[in-house]
């Protein structure tokens, strides 16, 4: 079992959202699973510019880290995204990553994966984060099973029992997966979020090859 974990802050070393993703490989660690970090400030990802071209071809024409980042993440079974609060959204570079993921949430990349998140604030807003966050998992198919936000302008020490909470975090991200979970809630959104990218993708099918050709692959169109 493979658990990406993805990191969003700045900061670097100091970053104490970088503690809370650390936390909950830990706790997923302990629990069996394979681990990875990836800090995503450190890598070259560039603006998407909407030109289509990945539902096309399925490619992007950046060239950049973003195609080896996502394939670590299509190679894992667990992703744990984790962002400070930067004016009430994630930072841009994680907004950056994400725009780039159209097409995986047009072909439902994630189904089958499961994932958590974790925020950190200064002031407020670390949960908003955290829910902004399961919901972009969400939508591009995963399961999500929670999260850690801690606000620290008040008590900076507060970072070490949302260490404790992000541990345990892990361990139950790991337990979803061995047990393959499910969440009626969601499961629900799932369909809705199937028939939607499906219908879009037929009204695009002369334009979209690469996601129209997906979607036959996998059963859920037929011709």
């Amino acid at each position: 079992m493979k658990i990406l974990g993805i990191s969003g802050s700045p900061r670097g070393s100091r970053s104490q959202t970088l503690r809370l993703v650390q936390a909950v490989l830990d706790g997923a660690r302990s629990a069996g699973a394979d681990v990875e970090l990836v800090d995503v400030c450190k890598l070259d990802i560039e603006y998407c510019n909407g030109c289509t071209v990945c539902y096309e071809r399925g490619e992007c024409v950046k060239e950049d880290d973003f195609a080896e980042l996502y394939q670590k993440m299509l190679e894992s079974d667990g992703i744990v995204l984790g962002s400070p609060n930067y004016i009430n959204s994630v930072t841009a570079q994680v907004k950056t990553m994400l725009d780039r993921m159209a097409d995986a949430i047009h072909c439902q990349m994630f189904i089958g994966k499961y994932g958590c998140t974790v925020a950190t604030a200064g002031g407020s807003g670390a949960d908003e984060i955290v829910a902004y966050l399961n919901g972009v998992l969400q939508t591009l198919g995963a399961n999500t099973v929670g999260g850690v936000g801690v606000v620290l302008g008040g008590d900076p020490e507060a970072i070490v029992p949302a260490e404790g909470r992000a541990y345990e975090l892990g361990r139950r991200l790991v337990r979803a997966i061995e047990n393959k979970e499910t969440y009626p809630e969601q499961e629900r959104l799932h369909a809705e979020m199937l028939e939607r990218m499906r219908a879009l993708v037929m009204a695009n099918k002369d334009r979209w090859h690469h996601e129209y050709e997906h979607w036959k692959a996998t059963g859920r169109i037929s011709e």
